[in-house]
């Protein structure tokens, strides 16, 4: 079982930037991929970025290419996103997930496949 925990939420000015930190305890965090979401009051869900169990390859919502960037260290067991020139649409509370993966290339954008969440942070960015 893995648990999962966020960090460095917070308000914030349009053009300001946040990072936020997800550890995880519990299991092997390398196994893992590794997801961040997103859910805006009165909003589903949605994917904004995700990395390889390795870190080698990235993924992100086209909403947030360019400006926000998804990293990890497996020797903190933690994934971080870094979030620069953040726009008032960008409020959400921030998940964490984390996805088992049999090969070194997977991740995904679908929150259906992953199997372990944080409890959120809230980001709100202020006009």
């Amino acid at each position: 079982q893995v648990q999962l925990v966020e960090s460095g939420g917070g308000l914030v000015q349009a053009g300001g930037s946040l990072r936020l930190s997800c550890k995880a305890s519990g299991g092997t965090f390398s196994a893992y991929a590794m997801g961040w979401f997103r859910q805006a009051p009165g909003k589903e869900r949605e994917f904004v970025a995700a990395i390889t169990r390795r870190g080698t390859s990235t993924s992100y919502t086209d909403s947030v290419k360019g400006r926000f960037t998804i990293s990890r260290d497996n020797n903190k067991n933690t994934v971080y996103l870094q979030m620069n020139s953040l726009k008032p649409e960008d409020t959400a509370a921030y998940y964490c997930a984390a996805e088992v993966v049999y090969t070194v290339q997977d991740m995904s954008f679908d929150d259906r496949r992953y199997d372990y969440w944080g409890q959120g942070t809230q980001v709100t960015v202020s006009p």
